[in-house]
């Protein structure tokens, strides 16, 4: 299996990239923490930083099974005796979380008050209130609110396609399509992933990652909420999952998205779902198959790139050293916006929690 994967491919929770290393800091120079382990996405998140150069100082977590599954994998980390060590930590200069959704607004503002930056596991908010705090403590503070919105960050394939759109690849994005199947292992999954109020949603959650790259690859700041919908099609047992949604909006730019989410991946897929993106532009255009290539290999993250020049089929696994993570950790320490803009981290976020609400508002209409 290439090393760009964690062990277990066919769980989408335990999908942890690893890359190629491209150091930005000596040690020490750039010290993290790690609190609250709720999601798998905290391997993906602490592997991103570390191969930046990151130091791993302490993690936290009142679940000594899920401490003890990380400190095997990370040794170096100390484990903490409370959350509050972490925040009075002089030399943790950021902390990386993955709680559950609706308590990651709260924990980011305790972060930020106590003068460190925030990378929170997405959705970042579960309600529009959550991100209207959160703005007006950033504006206070001065700290980093980030977002691991790992589809396109951290996935070989869907950063190569920003880098051959900004290359002009395929001239002006007119269109975005993202298919975004996940496996449900209802089985495995906690009690907090059916309980809509602690979720947020399907589009609010899976949906904030679709949205994030529409605004990327179509150079949008602002889009308009066409129609959303998010329903529970096959799992009456669990009232409270969602588990399909689609969405459709229009950029500022005249660039239109559409995205459809489920928890439908078959469990004869060999990985957690096949992930794809497809982009239309004015002089081309590009296909990403960014997990695997059905029935012909697995793990896989490719991109099919058709323009001017002719066709072509780009094999990106483990070809990337996720830039992202060097990227944020220079913002960090130069207070600069190279990752990521915080006004693009809370329009991604905006846009799939208004389209959430507008399909919540749909279904109560169709009760009536």
């Amino acid at each position: 299996m290439n090393d760009s994967t964690s062990v277990n491919i066919k769980d989408g929770a335990s999908y942890a990239p690893l890359g190629k290393s491209k150091k930005v800091v000596a040690p020490e120079e750039f010290c993290f923490s790690v609190a609250w382990l709720d999601h798998g996405h905290i391997y993906g998140q602490t592997n991103g930083l570390l191969q930046a150069g990151g130091t791993l100082r302490y993690v936290y977590d009142p679940d000594p099974k899920k401490l003890a599954a990380f400190c095997e994998k990370y040794p170096q980390a100390k484990e903490a005796d409370s959350f509050d060590q972490i925040l009075a930590d002089d030399k943790t200069l950021l902390v990386a979380s993955a709680a559950i959704p609706n308590v990651r607004a709260e924990i980011g503002i305790q972060v930020m008050l106590a003068g460190k930056d925030y990378f929170t596991d997405k959705a970042p908010f579960t309600t529009l209130e959550q991100l209207d705090r959160v703005k007006q403590v950033v504006a206070q503070t001065g700290r980093k609110y980030a977002v691991y919105y790992a589809e396109r960050l951290h996935n070989e394939a869907a950063w190569r396609a920003g880098e051959l759109i900004a290359e002009g690849a395929i001239g002006r994005v007119l269109q975005v399509i993202n298919l975004a199947p996940h496996r449900l292992s209802k089985t495995t999954r906690p009690d907090w992933f059916f309980d809509k109020n602690q979720y947020g949603g399907i589009l609010t959650d899976i949906g904030s990652h679709q949205v994030e790259q529409f605004l990327t690859y179509a150079g949008e700041i602002e889009a308009t909420i066409n129609f959303a919908r998010a329903c529970n099609l096959n799992n009456a047992d669990k009232p409270e999952l969602e588990d399909f949604g689609e969405m459709s909006m229009t950029g500022d730019n005249g660039a239109s998205f559409y995205t459809r989410v489920d928890w439908f991946t078959s469990d004869g897929q060999a990985t957690w779902g096949d992930g794809r993106t497809f982009i239309l532009g004015t002089e081309g255009n590009i296909e990403c198959r960014k997990y695997n290539d059905v029935a012909r290999q697995a793990p896989a993250s490719k991109v099919f790139l058709t323009n001017a020049q002719g066709e072509r089929e780009i094999d990106c696994l483990g070809q990337s050293s996720f830039p992202y993570f060097g990227q944020l950790v220079l913002d960090c320490l130069h207070r600069t916006e190279n990752a990521m803009s915080q006004a693009h981290v809370f329009k991604a976020a905006e846009l799939s929690l208004k389209a959430q609400e507008m399909a919540d508002e749909g279904r109560r209409v169709t009760l009536r």
